[in-house]
């Protein structure tokens, strides 16, 4: 499959297969440049030759002759075959797909963790030691998957959200240069200079939106349609931990914490295709990291189209996916608080874990100085859990013990829950830990560790969704059929147990 059959289901990725990832038709991708389609905005970036700028495939501009374009498989590709961003259509606004394109599962992982900030401040060595592989092979992986290296693809997103930032706020440069990744002023300076032959100043549309810092710093994190706001909502209001996290006025808003910082998000939607952040943080440095980690959340590089292609045809799926084209799999903002929700819900409703999380949020969260926006409190850390006894929770010693055995293991290790060993490896070092079990790890690896092939067989609510097609079935019998939906069998799950209301 290449990337340009977004109506077929994607195989499921496989190592060094070379039936993804640089093989673009030209000819289909010049078909949908003529159509301007949007179903392939974010699939493929056209480069062209007389201009030397590279564009999405709805660029608003006159088509150019086939002759005189090429075409990339990601804005990181276009760059370092060494075309510049088109300030008509904006790259950096395009639906980031590049992780759900079917590359191999090595690129996958290595996205993830490069989006969450692996390359900032560590090198591509470190990185292929976390992937574990060597440097070579990670670096011909991503020239063979995304047509450019490692460094290329995180400087590209550098160099695109400063760009963003230039259009969308009035930040000052300095604090753009700051808050999209940059180590320098002068290095923003240079690069921008070398990309767009001006300084980045002069990219600012005079009278653009003005920042109140009392209020934040918006930013438009673009998805591919359909998206099903009101069911993601739903999901994070029925899980609202009092105090750190809130639902109202049709937006989303927590508390946050990175870096010995405190800080507020709030997420609602937006114009177009789009979903608007706000953030409220001391140091403009982690805006990427905060954005990255919201994107997570709110699943929005998910191609439901190629998603919805695979799933759609299975009997028991096929109504759930017409009655809800656009269900992502809501994430979380932190892979520790994520994994103690788990195991709070073991074998208990939703509302009595969210009651848990809440006492133990009142007793061992950090209060913020004053409230925002009715917020009152970070969610514990795990130094602080891993000192306490837990007395206030009304719950079995033996799942309080296996609390502070995972607090202790996170505060131990930072990147426990970060990712970047495949789904197996994932499940092991989890099932590892004390008082968790198949179906605690299964449900960490889709929430925390975005798993899209993440299935926990186990649960009741799936097997209850089943029943439709005949007697409940049990879990081997649910795992047996759910291998059909490979690799998208977590996403099955959402819609089954959105089946239920």
């Amino acid at each position: 499959m290449t990337a340009m059959h977004v109506r077929k289901p994607p195989e499921p990725p496989r190592e060094n297969s070379d039936a993804v990832g640089m093989t673009l038709d030209h000819d289909a991708c010049y078909r949908a440049l003529l159509a301007r389609d949007p179903r392939f905005d974010g699939r493929f970036f056209t480069g062209v030759k007389t201009t030397g700028i590279y564009c999405r495939p709805i660029c608003p501009a006159r088509v150019p002759f086939s002759k005189n374009v090429t075409f990339y498989p990601t804005a990181a590709a276009a760059q370092e075959a060494g075309f510049r961003p088109c300030l008509r259509c904006r790259p950096e606004t395009a639906p980031d797909l590049a992780a759900w394109r079917g590359t191999s599962n090595t690129v996958q992982r290595a996205l993830r963790l490069i989006e969450m900030g692996a390359l900032d401040d560590g090198d591509v060595e470190g990185l292929a030691d976390r992937l574990g592989v060597g440097e070579r092979h990670l670096r011909r992986l991503f020239k063979q998957h995304l047509g450019a290296a490692p460094i290329s693809v995180a400087q590209t997103r550098r160099v695109l959200l400063a760009k963003q930032l230039i259009h969308e706020t009035s930040l000052p440069m300095t604090e753009i240069a700051l808050a999209s990744g940059f180590g320098s002023v002068r290095r923003f300076n240079e690069t921008f200079a070398q990309l767009y032959g001006r300084p980045p100043g002069e990219l600012r549309r005079r009278g653009g939106p003005t920042i109140a810092a009392s209020h934040g710093i918006s930013v438009r994190l673009a998805y591919r349609a359909p998206y099903e706001w009101r069911g993601v909502l739903a999901f994070f209001r029925q899980r609202a931990i009092p105090g750190v996290e809130r639902v109202e006025d049709n937006r989303y808003l927590r508390t946050i914490s990175l870096d010995g910082e405190a800080g507020v998000i709030v997420v609602e939607p937006d114009s177009g295709d789009a979903l608007k952040l706000t953030v409220r943080f001391p140091k403009l440095s982690a805006l990427p990291a905060i954005i990255a980690r919201v994107r997570r959340m709110f699943d929005l590089a998910a191609d439901p189209a190629a998603i919805n292609a695979h799933l759609g045809g299975d009997a028991a799926l096929g109504p759930m996916i017409l009655a809800r084209p656009g269900l992502r799999l809501p994430g979380a903002w932190d892979g520790f608080e994520q994994a103690v929700r788990a195991i709070l819900g073991q074998q208990i409703t939703v509302a009595a874990a969210i009651n848990l999380a809440g006492k133990l949020t009142d007793a061992y969260g950090q209060a913020l100085p004053q409230p925002v926006l009715r917020l009152t409190h970070l969610f514990p850390a795990p130094e602080r859990i891993a000192a306490e006894d837990l007395a206030v929770l009304a719950m079995p010693g033996a799942r309080k013990r296996a609390l502070i055995s995972l607090a202790r293991a996170a505060w131990d290790d930072p990147a426990l829950f970060s990712g970047g060993a495949g789904l197996e490896d994932s499940l092991a070092s989890l099932r590892a830990l004390p008082g968790v079990g198949e179906w605690t790890a299964q449900y960490i690896a889709m929430r925390a560790l975005r798993e899209p092939d993440a299935f926990p067989a186990a649960d009741v609510g799936l097997m209850r969704a089943m029943e439709a097609e005949g007697p409940r079935p049990g879990a081997a019998q649910l795992a047996a059929r759910a291998e059909a939906w490979r690799p998208w069998r977590a996403y099955a799950a959402q819609h089954l147990w959105a089946s239920l209301g």
